[in-house]
């Protein structure tokens, strides 16, 4: 059945998460993701939205983290200072973030790009709670687009910590041990990160994607696993769970495939 760029990226996503365990969302992909994984391989799922509300049931898209929809049927209706506590009491396991850049070792920025923090040449909106969500919660999950103007050597500014400077950095700031990024999800393929260098390498590529392409995509040097895997493509059930269920007014998912 085919399928775009985008339902490939949310169902890789889906597919990290597992039953019985955490996730802080925001709207849009990660909510898509989170929402076809407890419809279908994680029922038991319990999804977290940082303004307050905790285990719904969501049942449809929500607009926003705030919308009521993400306190349908949930065991909770808290507030943003609950939910970033429980991530800091090491109570989610998984976290969705983006941003305008990320570097080798998955710190992401946010914030702006070119010039300096007072007088930059672009203004972007900033943290809100990423840097929280990346710092406290277990393992950190990205989903961007992958291009060479994303994914740079250096970022124009550090707005949330992934791996810092590489092994032991995160500890030495002062972050939780065994915290960090654990796959970045995009157009082109699935990344992971080294257990010895926390750089970040291709772990699988998507269907009709090449090693080269990903490469050429990249600013910075990377490497894959050996052999590198080959993605799963979408199934037929995941595809009718995210058209039908998920989102049908395809406010995420785009056009329809033709």
């Amino acid at each position: 059945m085919p399928f775009t760029p985008i339902e490939l990226m949310i169902c890789c996503a889906a597919r990290e998460l597992e039953d019985g365990k955490t996730v802080a969302v925001g709207t849009g992909l990660p909510c898509a993701a989170a929402m076809l994984a407890q419809r279908h391989y994680a029922p038991n799922l319990v999804i977290l939205f940082e303004a307050g509300g905790v285990a719904p049931q969501l049942p449809t898209m929500p607009v926003s983290v705030g919308d009521s929809t993400t306190f349908h049927r949930a065991v909770m209706a808290t507030s943003m200072a609950d939910v970033m506590q429980f991530c800091q009491r090491g109570m989610v396991d998984y976290t969705f973030l983006s941003g305008a850049q990320i570097d080798p070792y998955g710190n992401l920025n946010s914030t702006l790009i070119g010039g300096d923090y007072k007088k930059p040449k672009v203004r972007l909106p900033g943290s809100g709670g990423a840097n929280d969500l990346a710092s406290f919660c277990w393992r950190t999950l990205i989903v961007m687009k992958h291009d060479a103007k994303k994914f740079v050597e250096k970022l124009d500014f550090l707005t949330t910590p992934g791996y810092l400077t590489g092994p032991g950095a995160r500890e030495a700031a002062g972050l939780p041990a065994n915290t960090g990024p654990s796959r970045v999800i995009t157009d082109l393929c699935v990344l992971d990160f080294a257990p010895d260098t926390k750089r970040m390498r291709v772990r699988s590529l998507h269907p009709g994607r090449t090693l080269d392409q990903v490469r050429a995509a990249t600013g910075f040097e990377l490497t894959a696993l050996d052999p590198v895997g080959a993605t799963a493509e979408p199934t037929e059930r995941e595809l009718e769970i995210l058209r039908c269920e998920v989102d049908p007014g395809r406010y995420i998912l785009g056009r329809a495939v033709s």
